[in-house]
């Protein structure tokens, strides 16, 4: 099999696949938890932080947990870094569902978070990233990234339809199967260790790891990518976690005999769980046509395209008196926008400083990104409870945007190893 991964020349590999699939279900479980917000809470009398709070630990511990993952990935093989990560998360979700208080749900989601970041972005996207040839590689990423998109569709809806028959408690134990199944993915998991032609420039670069890590971390090019990653993070999870509460809260009543309506869409609570799966239908077509963009223009400009149409559509849908066509609206804009920046971060890292080391460059990347969704989950419901209200959270989110759309324009594209060259000449 290894042979044949090494000699394929073409887009969808076993590898591309297999890394889908468990993108796929991944993301499905962790897009989802919104949905147990309002429930959880009822059930036990909890301020809205307190789980938001757990949502927070979360996101944290996913980001944390990332470059950890893409090391041992590098070090120990890739399948052991997924096989830990789904242990994680099976167990979070497991513990998870006999908590009783606040503080048991803050504590059991670090391990949820560790096993996100184990079967997630910075693990999957290495392999698929090394599997796929230069030609290929921004598109293969993009359909890697839209894997977990489709997750986002099938993990609300799936959510809201299981909690009409069964405890949330159940749901929980229901999802860590779904995990668990994801090690059927694992025999296809097996990127080539030798790099195919062309693929080499940074990789002929000798340096250890420890040394491919300082030497980023003194780049410009890398603190910029660095910053600019916190934004995505912190309007992601903020509408993740907070966006069907907002909606139920905010929105006006659905109209019986509109087109949402008929499509059996008839609580606004139905509307917060379908605006996240519209989310993800959108951000399937959008990540791939980020990839395949990837591959063409420049990744740096491209970036700050997709930080700056995501700031006029924030700040527009919270200036506009909230309805279910605004709602649907903003999904579909907001999801083709979704996850466009992970392609391009990814592919972007891939192109400075190559792919020996690019899971764990990534994985400190995407800490920045999981920083920014900590604070968006954890000041969503601590602005909520304080005012009663998410409009201040939410036009942080909007500068945050800004700030990314700008930084980004004076990163160097061009190979780490070119600019060093050039500095030695």
């Amino acid at each position: 099999m290894k042979a044949a991964i090494q000699k394929s020349d073409g887009v969808f590999t076993p590898v591309l696949i297999a890394g889908g699939i468990i993108l796929l279900v991944s993301f499905a479980i962790r897009a989802s938890f919104g949905i147990f917000q309002i429930p959880i809470a009822a059930e036990f009398h909890w301020l809205r932080a307190d789980f938001s709070f757990a949502i927070a630990i979360q996101n944290l511990f996913w980001g944390i947990g990332q470059p950890i993952f893409s090391a041992i990935a590098e070090k120990y093989g890739d399948r052991k870094a997924i096989i830990l990560g789904v242990l994680f998360y099976v167990l979070g979700l497991v513990f998870s569902s006999y908590a009783v208080t606040a503080q048991q749900h803050q504590l059991l989601e670090m391990f949820v978070g560790f096993g996100i970041a184990g079967t997630g972005f910075g693990v999957i996207l290495a392999i698929v990233g090394r599997a796929a040839s230069n030609r290929h590689r921004s598109l293969a990423l993009g359909i890697a990234t839209a894997a977990g998109s489709a997750g986002q569709i099938v993990g609300p809806l799936m959510a809201e339809l299981l909690l009409n028959y069964m405890t949330w408690q159940s749901v929980f134990l229901v999802f860590a199967v779904c995990v668990a199944l994801t090690l059927l993915a694992l025999p296809f998991i097996q990127a080539p260790a030798v790099m195919k032609k062309g693929q080499e420039t940074a990789e002929e670069d000798a340096a250890g790891l420890g040394e491919v890590i300082l030497r980023a971390g003194r780049d410009p090019n890398y603190i910029c990518i660095f910053i600019g990653f916190f934004a995505c993070g912190y309007q992601l999870a903020f509408i993740t976690a907070h966006f069907p509460a907002f909606i139920t809260e905010i929105c006006a009543a659905v109209s019986p005999g509109s087109l949402i309506h008929s499509l059996g869409v008839t609580t606004t609570s139905a509307l917060g769980a379908m605006s996240i799966a519209v989310i993800g239908v959108f951000n399937v077509g959008g990540t791939v046509l980020a990839g395949w963009l990837g591959n063409i223009y420049s990744r740096k400009y491209l970036l700050a395209s997709v930080y700056a149409l995501r700031t006029l559509v924030s700040a527009a849908f919270i200036l506009t008196p909230m309805t279910p066509d605004t709602v649907i609206l903003f999904s579909i804009i907001m999801g083709s926008l979704w996850l466009a920046t992970v392609p391009l971060t990814s592919g972007l890292v891939a192109q400075i400083y190559g792919l020996k080391y690019m899971g764990t460059l990534y994985g400190f990347v995407f800490f920045s990104h999981q920083l920014g969704g900590f604070l968006g989950v954890w000041l969503g419901g601590y602005m909520y409870d304080l005012y009663g209200s998410y409009n201040l959270v939410w036009w942080v989110g909007v500068g945050v945007g800004a700030l990314s759309a700008v930084i980004h324009l004076p990163i160097n594209e061009r190979p780490w190893a070119v600019n060093k060259a050039q500095e030695v000449a």
